[in-house]
């Protein structure tokens, strides 16, 4: 007659599976990989809806009222719908602050229209947690006593808690790439900045056209007048989207 296997042997079998089972790799988060196109001449705002209250937005850089420059450009912004203030969820999570950064297609801190577009794909990340960004706005107010970007905060600053802290916050936060596919601008007749050199080449390979400047007379950064493009979105795994939009399943991004 058959007998059952003894205790001792049936946990011993399971403690050798153990370590197999503790090294099999974990599966990446999943996300719901969303694509928007979209079109926006100067001086207008684009926005789409994404669910749960957010919405993306191209919203035209705004002059300086300090330096007296007018920009041509757009920012990047996800924020509340209706909008929930300064700063937005990109923003915050996309940093360098008050600098050159991903989420700014425009002829600032030196770039010229071109460098502008040949800086593509941007990638990006945004908060998606309302409660995260009321906090993150605060936290962007402390940061803002810090003048220059380059300034390190005195350890164990009051500044220097705000960062530690929005850094664990962006930890959470989704990611994003925003490609240029065409484009229409007046180029900058200036020589581009050694920084931005990689770039001026790669907008000389890109779909764009070179139109005349508004003004009439060439600018030493140039102007950007008309863009089309794409937006990649990699949501939480259980985002409710919009009607209108269609997601497919991938891998978040690390």
């Amino acid at each position: 007659m058959a007998t059952s296997p003894r205790p001792w042997r049936v946990c011993l079998w399971m403690v050798c599976l153990m370590p197999g089972l503790a090294a099999w790799p974990a599966a990446p988060p999943s996300c719901r990989k969303v694509t928007l196109a979209g079109e926006v001449s100067a001086g207008h705002e684009w926005r789409q809806p994404i669910g749960q209250g957010w919405v993306f937005r191209l919203l035209p850089i705004q002059p300086d009222p300090r330096s007296g420059h007018s920009y041509s450009g757009w920012d990047l912004v996800v924020d509340r719908d209706p909008p929930a203030g300064f700063p937005d969820a990109l923003l915050v999570a996309t940093p360098p602050y008050n600098s050159m950064n991903e989420r700014e297609i425009g002829a600032t801190f030196g770039l010229r229209a071109q460098d502008a577009v040949g800086w593509n794909p941007r990638s990006f990340h945004f908060l998606v947690d309302p409660r995260a960004l009321r906090e993150s706005q605060k936290l962007y107010r402390i940061l803002g006593s810090i003048r220059h970007p380059v300034q390190a905060p005195a350890v164990n600053s009051r500044e220097a808690a705000a960062i530690q802290r929005q850094l664990q916050i962006n930890q959470h936060a989704a990611a994003g790439q925003f490609r240029i596919l065409d484009a229409g601008l007046a180029p900058g007749i200036a020589d581009a900045a050694p920084y931005a050199e990689n770039w001026a080449m790669a907008a000389a390979r890109m779909p764009h056209s070179g139109e005349p400047p508004a003004s009439g007379r060439p600018t030493p950064l140039g102007e950007l007048h008309w863009i089309r493009f794409s937006i990649t979105l990699w949501l939480p795994g259980g985002w409710r989207l919009p009607r209108a939009l269609r997601a497919v399943p991938a891998p978040c991004p690390e």
